[in-house]
């Protein structure tokens, strides 16, 4: 294909794109995709100038409005910005306007979150909001007045009543506004509207329960929330928003700098973000905007960067634009979070209690600065839900340190050749049979024989949270697996000297200190070998609770349903689950082998649970991932100490979830819930 090929098809499919989402409110490319094919552009077209012409997708604002609404013509232009991916494409950006005007080099600058939702256009004659539009391209939008009636963050009548300011300034710990700002005759000010990430899930949460279609994002839903004939449709969205631009104004006096302005249109009652900042210089704005790329989980909004501004209005006016972009600000953007791939596969891995888990196979695709080719699935009727189809273009998402998963398909670019899935008949690691029990999500394998299994069960077996084997990490696992010296955990304990130094890659050195580690690891505590077992449901939290209560395996081996949910936090489908797992022939076999072995640690009972007031009683908290100064024991007994409760898995009843490096899926659980995420450091002022 020749260049000039490429430019017309770039020319075509980013205004393919554009337009579905500035008039159809849907997506089937990711933002950072179609900022690649925006940049490719424009590095076509600053090569050949001669090729551009005026409806190039770069000398465009917006999209042209919808036919099913009015027309509204914008007192001034409504403007994008351009785009900076990186700290020193900022400062490129700061170079090329400081040449511009020399005033610049001493220049003030307001930082402020670019929200991932819908600019809207409001007007306000005499203090009375009379109109509300949409962007559109920028020029012309969609009179959707109604619609916005119905936002009740939108004030109606500014300025807002003073006894109003005073009671939500108040109410945020801030100064009171007393006096009230000069009002315009005329004012039109521009925000962003959108969805908080909390009720989007909410509402796709409700809208599952209901049994209808969920969405895929809280910006398109958003924007067809705003964009609908029926305004009661927009009254049922949990739609909110946030102003930060006068864009015309008659009368009155409208303050100069950016900073001023927040301020301004707050007194006058609208809602304006809490998260901008100040900054005598580029540079420290510059690691302000650094730092919210891995903070973006705090905001309570999707953002996609955030915008560095010229505080002083009048010199940010003065620069001018570059073809549709402003001067006077940059839009730093983040890296991409989510993106669109194609489904290449569906793999299924056999987990160490038999759970068999889809596992995305993925065309691969950058996402946040990482090459994904894999995504989770989450579990097979998450993929029949979604209606998740081989050969599908899906989009993928990755937050933070979280493992990467397929939101859903876009089902818009379906071909026909997209092949629906079907859980597998038999696992793939054994080949016997998979069973899927009433009542539960998973598929399992049940061959107590399963390689695969037997792998991980080892691998969870010799962890640091159970039986903390020094030395024994998995390939060695597969090693000894593979030579037939150990067919189940127990079979660890009677590892010799000859049978390791007979093993690839070990010599004398090697070989002492895994030994050494096994022989340390039988004097572990009775709640780490529980731990170790692998018992269904039965993770660090459990086996301590079982360890009070029981202080052998013999004993706990002997307890039935019934005693065990004696213990508080031990539900039926733990109870069940530890019965089961004692009555199989082949644990039993295990358990006696261990016990030969000398390793079956003992405790005293005890059914003390830790003081029932203090500074965190009646809460409930969730533990995931490597915390910095806790261990996993550590961080419970911190936390019942102080009278809160610790469990293993994330409800709608869990007060906190604390939050540590590479946690699993817990964390999105919690998202999915709005259960409040924490830090250590939270976790600890809570005690203060």
């Amino acid at each position: 294909m020749s260049t000039r090929e490429r430019y017309a098809q770039l020319c075509k499919e980013i205004n393919f794109h554009f337009r579905l989402y500035h008039v159809e409110d849907r997506t089937v490319i990711s933002d950072a995709e179609y900022d690649k094919l925006v940049i490719e552009l424009r590095r076509i077209e600053s090569e050949h100038p001669d090729w551009v012409t005026p409806d190039s997708p770069t000398r465009r604002v917006g999209a042209a409005p919808s036919e099913k609404f009015e027309k509204v013509r914008h007192p001034r232009p409504i403007l994008s910005l351009a785009n900076a991916f990186g700290a020193d494409d900022a400062r490129a950006w700061f170079e090329r306007v400081r040449k511009v005007d020399d005033r610049v080099e001493k220049a003030v600058f307001v930082v402020e979150p670019k929200i991932d939702g819908l600019s809207v256009v409001l007007h306000y004659r005499d203090g009375i909001f009379v109109q509300g539009a949409t962007r559109g391209d920028g020029e012309i939008g969609e009179d959707i007045t109604a619609n916005l009636r119905t936002v009740k963050a939108i004030p109606l009548h500014i300025p807002v009543s003073r006894e109003q300011r005073v009671e939500s300034s108040q109410s945020a710990g801030q100064p009171s506004l007393f006096s009230d700002p000069l009002l315009p005759d005329y004012l039109v000010v521009r925000g962003e509207a959108f969805i908080t990430t909390r009720d989007f899930d909410k509402l796709n949460q409700k809208l599952e329960e209901a049994g209808e279609k969920t969405y895929l994002n809280p910006r398109n839903t958003a924007a067809g929330s705003l964009r609908q004939l029926d305004p009661s449709i927009t009254a049922s969205r949990p739609l909110t928003l946030l102003v930060y631009q006068v864009v015309y104004s008659e009368g009155g006096d409208v303050p100069a700098s950016q900073w001023e302005l927040l301020e301004w249109l707050k007194a006058l009652g609208f809602p304006v973000t809490d998260v901008a900042r100040r900054f005598a210089d580029l540079e420290p704005a510059l690691a302000y905007t650094v730092t919210w790329d891995k903070r973006r989980d705090e905001l309570p909004y999707e953002a996609d960067g955030m915008v560095i501004k010229i505080d002083d209005l009048r010199l940010a006016a003065d620069l001018g634009f570059v073809g549709k972009d402003p001067r006077g600000a940059i839009a730093f953007k983040f890296p991409a979070r989510e993106v669109t791939t194609k489904l290449l596969g569906i793999d299924v891995e056999v987990g160490r209690t038999g759970v068999l888990t889809p596992r995305a196979a993925l065309e691969p695709v950058e996402i946040n600065g990482v090459i994904v080719k894999n995504a989770t699935l989450h579990n097979f009727d998450y993929i029949a839900e979604k209606d998740i189809r081989v050969g599908d273009r899906v989009l993928v998402k990755r937050a933070g340190e979280v493992i990467p998963y397929v939101i859903g398909p876009v089902t818009e670019v379906r071909g026909g050749a997209e092949q629906p899935y079907q859980p597998p008949s038999a696992c793939p690691a054994c080949g016997q049979p998979a069973e899927h029990f009433e009542g539960e999500v998973a598929w399992y394998c049940v061959n107590a024989a399963c390689p695969a299994q037997l792998v991980r069960n080892m691998e969870h077996f010799v962890s640091k949270g159970s039986m903390d084997i020094t030395g024994l990490g998995i390939k060695i696992v597969e090693q000894l697996i593979a030579e037939g010296l150990v067919k189940d955990v127990a079979d660890l304990y009677t590892l010799t000297r000859e049978g390791l130094l007979a093993l690839e890659g070990f010599a004398d050195k090697k070989a002492d200190n895994l030994l050494k580690g096994i022989s340390e690891s039988a004097n572990q505590p009775i709640q780490r070998l529980v731990t170790a077992l692998g018992i269904r449901g039965v993770g660090e939290v459990v086996a301590g609770d079982l360890a009070r209560h029981f202080p052998s395996l013999d004993l706990l081996a002997k307890a039935s349903a019934d005693d065990l949910q004696m213990i508080e936090g031990i539900g039926p489908n733990i109870a069940e689950a530890v019965v089961d797992w004692f009555s199989r022939e082949r644990n039993q076999a295990v358990l006696a082998k261990l016990k030969s072995a000398g390793v079956w640690p003992t405790a005293s009972p005890s059914t003390v649970r830790g003081p029932s007031s203090g500074a965190l009683s009646g809460l409930t908290f969730v533990v995931t991932g490597t915390l910095p100064t806790f261990s996993r024991e550590g961080v419970k007994e911190f936390i019942e100490q102080h009278g809160g409760k610790v469990t293993d898995s994330v409800s709608k009843n869990t007060s906190y979830l604390v939050l540590g490096e590479a946690p699993g899926s817990k964390y999105q659980k919690a998202q999915d819930l709005g259960v409040k995420v924490i830090g250590e450091e939270e976790l600890r002022k809570m005690c203060v």
